[in-house]
């Protein structure tokens, strides 16, 4: 008698976590809304504080721009060009720079970073040398390049490479040996080849290691580009900075690094919406650490 009513009360508690969960997913998506609105209501008191201390002589406009003013440099880029061409020419050979050395310092590292990994001769081989390569500051590296390779393409793009190159590189090492020593072995039982191990448990294992490195890793591709053409170009971004620089026009770096902050929101969302796709079968918990 008694296995009625529990036959009976398991439908109503389907039902019960079906109508709960509707809610639910209301509350998360007012919650992300909610997040948005607090966020634009600090841009939006920053701004008019920063616009209202220059209009009452607390902050010096040549020293800290104004916001007003920053729209108006940028509207004349747009309008009227930079002197070294077009905006958008100007952003195109910043992106161009950053995306060759981001694309090929990913690479690198997720090759170096699972084959050191994998094989502790080699970590314990190479694992000096790239600890001093890493020691090395980043300025120092650019003016290197500049001198070996030119004003041109090729430098701006080695520095990205050497920047985005670290930031992959250890995170896919550590990926690789935090992966479960039980599933390499079940799989050498099994009969799979080194190869086949590293390619279809390693990497898969490692690959939520290796796309979190990527939020920071184009982050690092920008900013490789902005400073080697700050140390010196012909064009891009950083010309742009370090030209505004030399006339003291504060209103015409903030205009700059403006554009830099969209790009890099831009990016930001397109490598999120990669790392969802792409580990969507991994547990939410697993896949969605990046995007705070």
């Amino acid at each position: 008698m008694s296995a009625a009513p529990a036959t009976l009360a398991a439908p109503a508690r389907v039902a019960a976590t079906a109508t709960t969960a509707i809610p639910l997913r209301r509350r998360l998506g007012s919650s992300r809304w909610v997040v948005l609105g607090t966020q634009l209501a600090i841009v939006v008191v920053l701004l008019a504080a920063w616009e209202g201390m220059v209009d009452a002589k607390v902050l010096d406009p040549l020293l800290y721009g104004q916001p007003s003013k920053v729209v108006e440099q940028l509207w004349y880029w747009i309008s009227q060009g930079t002197p070294n061409g077009s905006l958008g020419e100007q952003i195109g050979i910043t992106l161009l720079e950053a995306l060759i050395g981001f694309v090929i310092g990913t690479v690198l590292g997720i090759v170096f970073g699972v084959g050191l990994g994998r094989v502790a001769f080699l970590a314990r081989v190479f694992g000096p040398f790239i600890k001093v390569v890493n020691a090395i500051p980043r300025i120092v590296l650019g003016a290197s390049f500049i001198v070996m390779f030119g004003l041109g393409l090729l430098s701006k793009v080695m520095l990205v490479i050497v920047l985005v190159f670290f930031g992959v590189f250890f995170n896919a090492f550590q990926g690789t040996r935090e992966v479960d020593k039980n599933f390499i072995a079940n799989a050498q039982i099994l009969g799979a080849s080194p190869w086949q191990v590293t390619t279809r448990v390693v990497i898969p294992s490692a690959f939520s290691w290796i796309i979190a490195s990527l939020h920071v890793a184009f982050g690092f591709a920008l900013i490789g580009a902005i400073v080697g053409e700050f140390l010196g170009s012909q064009a891009g971004l950083g010309n742009l900075i370090r030209q505004a620089q030399g006339t003291l026009n504060q209103n015409a770096i903030w205009a700059a690094m403006l554009i830099m902050a969209v790009i890099a929101l831009l990016a930001e969302w397109l490598i999120t919406r990669l790392e969802h796709r792409l580990l969507r079968w991994r547990p939410p918990q697993q896949s969605a650490g990046a995007e705070a």
